[in-house]
């Protein structure tokens, strides 16, 4: 059986890889950002637009599309690709993650999860094959294993049981995958803050390692403090299969992007372009700028000096404010636009940039400016060296 996602390791430096993941929708050059498309749509933005910003991949959440239209209705129409227009890749996350994000709203066994929408109160339940079934229907190219999601700061007590119930849940999803000549399946690697729990998270998990297409690190970016989330992804990332991608789920703040790339990272998502730039904040060389206020009144500048998206060729700061302060949807689309833009171009410029051999110094004069610039109040953290023993 011919495998449907297979990733070829260009060059590396240091840690850092350039690479390229081929699909059965197409070839995504590594590294890489990829923008949520929650139902089926990246928010504020047209398929003609992501494919303008050369967006390789989009995701799409399988708990959103299973509530709504429901995943036999997107099936009936060929799946998610045609239903949304979109002929690149497709990456569908298990729904775990917004399951276990409901708190009081489910409960989880063995079996799966019982939950209530949170759209209407119905009751609902996910398990491991029903996570595949309707990722199955939608049709995308990468499917993710649904695996127990703990909270940010878990204990080690907690976490144990975790890792060994998404081990047992990720076979299941392997058994369940009745396409696995078209779409491939990712695991995730959980463990918290730990990185001995780490270990054993991606040491059972690589028992199924034929079954997976890549491997996923679930379990940051949730409220943990940076300099943890940098000392375990320094730690375990290099430790994953070097001829897989690998997936850091939930990133896309500039910063924590280039920590992952350094740390041998292939692909990222996160809602926050999208959020943030519907609430009038942009991503720029000198860090983030809140267009809303008032300092940029009279700004005839673009959003980002420099940049040469469509927003910032054809718009000012002083009329993208007015667009916010007068509630015209323009203005959300083009700080969408140019959020978008700005993090496939950032994950762009790594990559030339490790294949160039110079990816240290290309991260470290993109901080100099960002974190040290006239726009940005952010706060560089600390690295933490990972050491093995480090289980705090």
């Amino acid at each position: 059986m011919n495998k449907p996602i297979k990733y070829t390791l260009e060059v590396k430096d240091g840690n850092a890889r350039a690479g390229v993941i081929e699909t059965p929708h197409g070839k995504i050059e590594t590294p890489v950002f990829m923008p949520v498309g929650t139902q089926a749509t990246v928010k504020a933005m047209t398929k003609e637009e992501l494919e303008e910003i050369n967006s390789q991949i989009i995701l799409g959440n399988t708990y959103h599309l299973y509530l709504n239209p429901g995943d036999d209705l997107v099936d009936d129409f060929g799946g998610l690709h045609k239903f949304m227009r979109w002929d690149r890749p497709i990456l569908t996350d298990s729904g775990g993650f917004q399951v276990f994000s409901l708190g009081s709203l489910r409960r989880i066994k063995e079996e799966g999860v019982h939950f209530r929408s949170h759209l209407d109160g119905s009751k609902h339940f996910l398990s491991p094959e029903k996570s595949i079934s309707i990722q199955n229907n939608l049709g995308s190219d990468i499917m993710m294993v649904l695996d127990e999601c703990p909270p940010g700061m878990s204990s080690r007590e907690y976490l144990i049981p975790s890792i060994e119930r998404t081990t047992r849940w990720a076979k299941r999803c392997i058994d369940a995958n009745k396409n696995k000549d078209r779409q491939g399946l990712f695991a995730i690697v959980q463990g918290g803050i730990y990185e001995d729990l780490r270990d054993k998270s991606f040491e059972e998990l690589s028992q199924y390692d034929e079954d997976f297409a890549g491997y996923a690190l679930g379990g940051l970016a949730v409220g943990e403090p940076r300099e943890d989330m940098y000392r375990i992804l320094e730690y375990i990332t290099p430790k994953l299969p070097e001829n897989k991608p690998r997936y850091l789920m939930g990133v896309g703040e500039p910063l924590d992007m280039l920590e992952a790339v350094e740390s041998g990272i292939d692909m990222m998502d996160c809602v926050q372009p999208t959020r943030i730039g519907r609430h009038g904040t942009v991503f720029t060389k000198y860090g983030r700028l809140v267009i809303k206020n008032k300092a940029y009144e009279l700004d005839d500048r673009p959003l980002d000096e420099g940049c040469d998206c469509y927003a910032c060729k054809n718009y000012m700061r002083g009329y993208i404010r007015h667009l916010f302060k007068a509630k015209e949807i323009l203005g959300q689309r083009l700080a969408t636009y140019h959020n978008l833009h700005f993090l496939i171009k950032l994950m762009n410029d790594s990559r030339e940039a490790i294949k160039e051999g110079r990816f240290k110094e290309f991260k470290d004069e993109f901080i100099k400016n960002y974190a040290q610039g006239k726009e940005s109040e952010w706060i560089i953290p600390k690295r933490i060296p990972a050491t093995r023993d480090n289980t705090r």
